[in-house]
């Protein structure tokens, strides 16, 4: 495993589109980080290769493993309640941990109701709970407030924070209320 997480000369193109050139940036181990930057920055192109999903063009990647992520889409199964959809990544040893936190997040009224009768913010909650139940250093959220009001914003980032102690944390989003949530390390990407 490695004992950073950043960038280093990286560079970084789609077809004729420059995203990143010589970019270099650190990024603090087991405190809460936020990449913010307007739409078409390259915040989740970062995650992405955090992630290994992307490959640079030139420099390199620091990442730990393994890594749990809240993709900007939930990713759910629809025709699985919440619990099965978290079961998926806990199995049945996971059963009560997974109830508890389901629970936490406000969505233990819905035990059989199947993920596609969701509304958005529901399905969201239940994106976070499945990246919370994987036993990961690092922690990727993209967008993970999307679509929840005000109230299920901070039940959530009170969650992350409570699940993740000693967890390298890093959330992608437009909003700088979102980061303080997290008390997060703002790296402003222009």
């Amino acid at each position: 495993m490695s004992n950073r997480l950043g960038f280093e000369h990286l560079s970084k193109r789609f077809g004729a589109q420059t995203v990143f050139e010589d970019f270099s940036l650190d990024l603090p181990l087991r405190r809460a980080s936020c990449l913010m930057g307007p739409s078409g920055s390259g915040k989740t192109t970062l995650l992405r290769l955090l992630m290994k999903l992307e490959l640079p063009d030139l420099g390199r990647v620091h990442t730990l493993e393994p890594l749990s992520v809240v993709f900007q889409e939930d990713r759910l199964l629809p025709g699985l309640c919440a619990l099965d959809n978290l079961l998926l990544v806990t199995g049945r040893e996971g059963r009560q941990r997974a109830g508890e936190l389901l629970n936490f997040l406000q969505l233990g009224d819905e035990p059989q109701k199947p993920v596609s009768a969701f509304s958005g913010g529901m399905k969201r909650r239940v994106a976070i709970a499945r990246a919370l139940l994987v036993d990961a250093p690092l922690l990727l959220l993209d967008e993970p407030f999307k679509g929840l009001d005000e109230h299920s914003r901070q039940v959530a980032a009170d969650t992350i924070l409570g699940m993740s102690p000693g967890k390298t944390i890093v959330l992608v989003t437009h909003d700088p209320q979102e980061a303080r949530l997290l008390g997060a390390e703002v790296h402003s990407l222009a």
